[in-house]
């Protein structure tokens, strides 16, 4: 078990409580109750931990993500567990619509299930394109082409089509996937109308990008084709599509599973971009990370989404299960999320990118703690020189509010699909005092309180001249 002695830990003193410039205008007193709630992210028990991997069989999924099958791609290890992710939800589409239960929402599966589905394919279609405006990574995915198919285009069971673009010089090849489910999901009649939606809605948003993933949309810019099978595996994917419970009668159970395989690979594609992300930051280029960071803060809004539809199983069958896979809280630092160590490490990795303030200001910090950085990035807010800092510190901001957001919609999510009891870690009796790991998260204070800080002046000077 993790001790959280959160009483114990205070703000960061990179921010005083009053700035000596403007103390004149605007005292701000800060309570200690909210000054106390400090704490780190910290997964469950190792043997938590420990089945939540075996369940889901992670070290298998890992292994299809962490394949390195194309050198000379810059973005494959975070773009091949984030179309692996698209893989997985056609395939949980598949199994909702597949129901056999007669008091199953199956509308509203259909319907939550095609928006989670759209708006992944809106995240991947921002990969794709930040990847053509890096000159690094420009033109390194793996695309189909007349040379890699040596002049012969495979027609088994997939269609494949040479086209010649008016004013063009090279012939592009447009193929349709022969391994994912989305094409067959368009030719199943209680899931077609579903399944063209997503096909259009996937020939819009990679519109701006260089290629398109050949799933069966209509392709009207005759682009190239990602190498979809090759980059996905979907035969080897849905391979892992049983859990080691699949003996336990529930049909919620591969609606758990399929939900947190689709959760833990763009907890992966989050983990990959953190790293870009840090080393762009000490690389000095700025504008490229807080692109980096703003497709950060767009995954932990999926995760969220993600998350929420635990809401739509059905509570008797879901409760069942509950209880024959043992999931239990023991203490609030046994709450399902943290038995996840690659969300752990990501919330984790978040909370640290407020120690890259200082770097980006080109600032050091005050050892007597005085508001040398608040000073700075006011500085930069009002003279707007450095325009890309400004856009990176906004992102920066932005991924602790889409984190806490995370965390504070999963602990309503437990308190709708398990009870409040389960939500406070089964602690009965709460004292004021007490607040829950889950609490902590999104009750802390802010991440990053000198750009707080400097904010809060300013406006109070635009107020008070």
């Amino acid at each position: 078990m993790v001790d959280l002695d959160w009483k114990a830990k205070m703000v960061s003193s990179d921010m005083p409580s009053k700035s000596p410039k403007l103390s004149n205008k605007l005292n701000i007193s800060v309570p200690f109750s909210l000054r106390a709630v400090q704490s780190d992210i910290s997964t469950a028990s190792a043997p938590a931990c420990s089945a939540y991997e075996h369940y889901l069989r992670l070290p298998e999924l890992r292994g299809l993500w962490s394949s390195k099958e194309f050198p000379n791609w810059k973005n494959e290890a975070i773009m091949k567990p984030a179309v692996m992710a698209l893989e997985i939800t056609f395939r949980f589409l598949s199994t909702a619509l597949s129901d056999p239960r007669p008091y199953a929402n199956r509308r509203e599966w259909k319907r939550r299930l095609e928006a989670l589905t759209k708006n992944e394919i809106e995240v991947i279609a921002m990969l794709c394109e930040d990847e053509e405006e890096d000159g690094e990574t420009r033109g390194t995915a793996p695309i189909a082409d007349l040379s890699s198919t040596r002049g012969v285009l495979a027609r088994d069971g997939s269609s494949a089509e040479v086209w010649k673009i008016p004013g063009g010089t090279e012939a592009v090849v447009s193929r349709t996937s022969e391994a994912s489910l989305l094409p067959r999901l368009a030719t199943w009649q209680r899931a077609e109308d579903v399944a063209q939606n997503i096909l259009y809605s996937l020939e819009c948003e990679m519109r701006r990008c260089p290629y398109t993933l050949g799933l069966g949309e209509p392709n009207l810019a005759g682009k190239p084709t990602l190498e979809y099978d090759l980059v996905c595996k979907p035969s080897e994917l849905h391979s892992l599509k049983r859990s080691p419970y699949d003996h336990v009668e529930s049909y919620e159970n591969q609606t758990v599973y399929t939900t947190h395989q689709v959760l833990e690979s763009w907890i992966q594609s989050a983990a990959e971009l953190l790293r870009r992300a840090a080393g762009r930051i000490e690389a000095r280029n700025f504008e490229k990370a807080a692109s980096d960071c703003y497709l950060i803060e767009r995954i932990w809004k999926l995760l969220a989404e993600i998350e929420d539809v635990h809401l739509l199983m059905d509570p008797d069958d879901f409760l069942r299960l509950k209880n024959q896979l043992h999931i239990k809280s023991m203490n609030d630092s046994e709450a399902f999320c943290f038995r996840s160590k690659g969300l752990v490490e990501i919330a984790r990795n978040c909370k640290d990118l407020r120690h890259k303030v200082p770097y980006i200001l080109g600032v050091e910090v005050d050892p007597k703690g005085g508001p040398r950085i608040q000073e700075a990035v006011m500085k930069l807010y009002s003279e707007k020189t450095e325009f890309e800092k400004i856009h990176l510190l906004q992102a920066l901001q932005a991924i602790e509010s889409a984190l806490k957001r995370f965390f504070y919609a999963y602990k309503q999510v437990l308190v709708v699909a398990m009870g409040s009891l389960e939500a406070r870690g089964n602690r009965v009796v709460v004292s004021p005092d007490s607040c829950d790991s889950l609490s902590q998260i999104f009750l802390e204070p802010t991440y990053f309180p000198s750009l707080d800080a400097a904010k809060t002046f300013l406006g109070n000077g635009m107020i008070h001249p």
